[in-house]
C-alpha cells in the first residue's frame, strides 16, 4: 500500500515514525514554514496546485490512500482531499486532535470576529495566538499586542503597536504564566487548535482571570472518516494494509 501522509503537525510526524518503514509513506508539507520540522522517510513540500492538481498527483503517484494530518484549521487542504478522494475513491481518514473545552471562554467564528470582541471590550493589551495569517484582523486596533507565531507574519499585515516573539511549542505552564503577568496581558486571542503542546496558555489565563477569546474550528467535509489519536490512525492503515 502506497500512503500519502498530509503533514505539517506533531501528530503528523508522530504517525510517521510509527508507519515508516513498514508502509510506502510519503509526507507532505505545505511550504508556508522556512524551517519545517521534518518527519521520517520521504517528505514533498509545496502545494499541489489545487484540486487538479492534487487529482493529478495522486494519480501519478499510484496513491491507495490519504491520511489528512494537517492543521485543524487548514480547512482548504482538507476540503480539497475529502472532495478528490471522493471522486477516485481513495480511503480518506482525517487525524482530528481533540478540540479544547472553551469553557468560559468567548467564542468566535473568524479572525475578523475575534478583532470585533477585542475593540469592543475594550482590551487593551492583548497576547494573540491566532497564527501568522491571523493579525490581519487586528491591523486597524490601537491596542498593543504581544504576537507569538512559527514564521513572521507580513509586515504589512502587523498591528501598529506590538512586539513580535518567533517560536513553536510545546509551552509549559509557569513559562506561560510569567508571560502573561510580565506583559500585563488583559485578554487572550487564540483559535481553538486542540492538543498538548499549546494548552498551557488557557491554563495559565484561567488562573490569572484573563478572559480568552477563541476561534472555533471550521467544521470538517460531511462524511469524512475521523480518527482522535495516533494510534487511532495506525491502526486504520494497519486495517488497510491488511485486506
Amino acid at each position: 500500500m502506497r500512503l500519502l501522509l498530509l503533514g505539517g503537525t506533531a501528530e503528523g510526524r508522530v504517525l510517521a515514525k510509527a508507519l515508516h518503514p513498514r508502509v510506502d509513506i510519503v509526507s507532505s508539507l505545505a511550504g508556508r514554514v522556512p524551517d519545517p520540522a521534518l518527519p521520517v522517510g520521504p517528505v514533498r513540500v509545496g502545494g499541489f496546485g489545487g484540486v487538479g492538481g492534487l487529482r493529478r498527483w495522486l494519480r501519478d503517484e499510484r496513491i491507495d490512500a490519504v491520511v489528512d494530518a494537517t492543521h485543524p484549521f487548514a480547512a482548504t487542504m482538507t476540503a480539497h482531499a475529502a472532495q478528490v478522494c471522493g471522486e477516485l475513491r481513495i480511503p480518506l481518514l482525517v487525524l482530528a486532535r481533540p478540540a479544547w473545552d472553551p469553557g468560559s471562554a468567548i467564542v468566535v467564528d473568524s479572525d475578523g470576529e475575534a478583532a470585533q470582541t477585542v475593540e469592543r471590550n475594550r482590551y487593551s493589551r492583548i497576547f494573540l495566538t491566532t497564527g501568522r495569517s491571523g493579525t490581519r484582523a487586528f491591523t486597524g486596533s490601537e491596542a498593543w499586542f504581544l504576537i507569538r507565531a512559527v514564521t513572521e507574519p507580513d509586515g504589512a499585515w502587523l498591528p501598529r503597536r506590538h512586539r513580535l516573539v518567533l517560536s513553536r511549542g510545546p509551552y509549559h505552564y509557569d513559562d506561560e504564566l510569567a508571560l502573561l503577568r510580565d506583559h500585563r496581558i488583559e485578554a487572550l486571542v487564540t483559535k481553538n487548535s486542540g492538543g498538548d503542546m499549546t494548552r498551557a496558555k488557557l491554563d495559565a489565563a484561567g488562573a490569572l482571570g484573563i478572559p480568552v477569546v477563541m476561534v472555533a474550528r471550521p467544521p470538517l467535509p460531511a462524511g469524512v472518516v475521523t480518527a482522535a489519536s495516533v494510534d487511532e490512525a495506525t491502526s486504520w492503515v494497519a486495517r488497510l494494509a491488511n485486506r
